[in-house]
């Protein structure tokens, strides 16, 4: 007979010792009865806030996603909004929302608000250090931040610059010319925005 790898689970109970008890006793009913295979490196007795479950934790009472999901959510997020991706800007857009989308409306359960404007404000300062990269030459860099409204003063401080792309992407000329409002009119979603929605629907 196939012997099968069981799916993952959690069980609850009020002490280690019983926690100790109903391991043993559940391990032998899918090891004998099921015959199923039991994760060793995933399995363990252990406090609640101590555990990690499909990317979450309980701390406090209170849902949060895990270290281990926001690092991976970073990395796909850099992997979106590299520089040396050679896709369009509406296209980047695109599937950057498509991500963001799918991510916060698993993850976005979350009851732990404080990371989250964080996370926008990084995601915007990429995709402007994209635009800034885009714009390749110094007179096309003068065109589109004047278009922007910025003043001749203002453009001359980040034209003029040696700095790199990343440092460039936090001058308060980049931030005032891509502002919020404008990265919102190119396509750009908001975590923040989406995690409201699911935690304050009548708002």
């Amino acid at each position: 007979m196939t012997k099968l790898q069981a799916d993952d689970f959690i069980i609850m109970v009020k002490s280690k010792q019983a926690g100790e008890r109903v391991f043993a006793s559940i391990r032998k009913f899918l090891e004998r009865e099921l015959l199923l295979k039991v994760n060793e490196t995933k399995s363990k007795v252990a406090r609640l806030d101590e555990c990690t479950f499909l990317g979450f934790r309980i701390v406090r009472g209170k849902i949060r996603w895990s270290e281990k999901a926001e690092k991976e959510f970073k990395r796909r997020i850099k992997e979106l909004t590299g520089r040396s991706w050679g896709v369009s800007m509406e296209y980047r857009l695109k599937k950057l929302c498509e991500y963001m989308r799918g991510w916060i409306g698993y993850f976005g359960i979350s009851e732990y608000y404080k990371p989250i404007p964080p996370l926008d404000q990084w995601i915007r300062r990429r995709l402007r250090m994209c635009y800034w990269k885009m714009w390749k030459r110094p007179k096309q860099r003068r065109k589109q931040l004047r278009k922007l409204g910025l003043e001749e003063s203002q453009i001359n401080m980040v034209v003029s610059s040696r700095k790199g792309y990343w440092k460039l992407s936090r001058t308060l000329s980049t931030n005032m010319g891509m502002g919020n409002a404008w990265l919102k009119e190119q396509g750009l979603i908001s975590l923040k925005e989406q995690w409201s929605r699911m935690h304050y629907p009548a708002q």
